[in-house]
């Protein structure tokens, strides 16, 4: 396995410029919180309306994350948008309608973001997982010429996750970082901006067996096999562990005694914080050098992608576990 490669747009990505805008769209919906049975394609939903500083995207390809099924599953039902909802939060498409007060983008611009700047606080009641979704301007970035699109729809999330976490940690050149669950979405970017951005002066990270070649590729000083070896009893410790699988007692056994634990999935105790991430598109833009140079690179499930059909499949092997990286859904129609 490895990060996916970058290669140019093939011809069922593109987008016609000027094309009429239907007043209908398909996407999946649901109108109840429960497990996968609650999703349907629906041919008659309604294209969403764009706000002033909003444009209206073109949906090309889109990822799940694990949000998008703890979403559907009722984990935050008391700050839910209302039903029926459209779910999905990462994308990448073409912009096709642009609101009066947007500033930068325009009619064409190939763009990709998280649609979501508050992840669990009123998202978004028509996500991604459509053929049409509209997204504030400031969540956006224009996609990196270097990436496709569906390898562009697998890194808002993650990435934005994994670079504010390291920047609220207060990460820098010279610590050292152990990444638990690096071979997850989150976790294979932390790798690769606390290598590769931050100049890190050691990258630890976990993984099942199958996974640990995967971990050095992506820039790893020092791959764990977490079925063989418990890292909270190695001798050596970390300015920062970065949780993004649930282990916060046992990382805590792995910090410093100055350090920090960065931790996405639980709360965890001093010295460390549980953080929930605020999407910026100036985050992706930021990145922009280091994914156009391939410093940074995507890294998609090798069994992706899934097409818009199989959606629910798609959520069904993400509800596993054992995806690598990020499960994409292209093309989206």
């Amino acid at each position: 396995m490895s990060a996916v490669p970058q290669s140019a747009s093939s011809p069922t990505e593109t987008f016609t410029a000027g094309a009429k805008i239907p007043l209908k769209m398909k996407a999946w919906v649901y109108e109840d919180f429960g497990d996968v049975n609650v999703l349907r394609l629906d041919e008659t939903v309604s294209v969403p309306e764009i706000r002033d500083d909003q444009v209206l995207i073109k949906v090309i390809a889109a990822a799940l994350n694990p949000v998008d099924y703890k979403r559907r599953q009722g984990w935050f039902k008391a700050t839910d948008s209302p039903f029926p909802i459209v779910p999905g939060y990462d994308v990448a498409g073409v912009v096709v309608k642009v609101g009066s007060k947007v500033k930068i983008l325009k009619e064409g611009d190939e763009v990709y973001g998280d649609i979501n700047e508050a992840g669990l606080n009123n998202p978004k009641q028509f996500g991604s997982l459509a053929e049409y979704t509209a997204v504030e301007e400031k969540l956006l970035a224009i996609k990196p010429a270097n990436f496709d699109f569906p390898s562009a729809a697998g890194l808002p999330l993650a990435i934005e996750t994994a670079y504010e976490g390291l920047e609220r940690a207060g990460f820098s050149s010279g610590k050292s970082i152990l990444v638990l669950g690096g071979a997850g979405g989150v976790g294979s970017h932390a790798i690769q901006l606390a290598k590769h951005v931050y100049g890190a002066s050691k990258v630890a990270a976990t993984s099942s067996t199958g996974k640990l070649e995967l971990l050095k590729s992506l820039g790893a000083d020092f791959a764990i096999d977490y079925t063989k070896e418990n890292f909270e009893e190695l001798p050596e410790k970390f300015d920062v562990v970065y949780d993004a699988v649930g282990l916060e007692e046992k990382a805590a056994k792995a910090v410093k005694e100055d350090g920090v634990v960065v931790a996405i999935v639980g709360p965890v105790s001093p010295p460390g914080f549980f953080f929930v991430l605020t999407a910026d598109g100036a985050y992706l833009t930021k990145l922009a050098p280091f994914l156009e140079n391939g410093k940074i690179k995507p890294l998609n499930d090798p069994k992706s992608p899934f097409p818009f059909s199989k959606v629910v499949d798609a959520f069904i092997y993400l509800e596993t576990g054992r995806a690598t990286g990020k499960v994409i859904i292209f093309p989206i129609p």
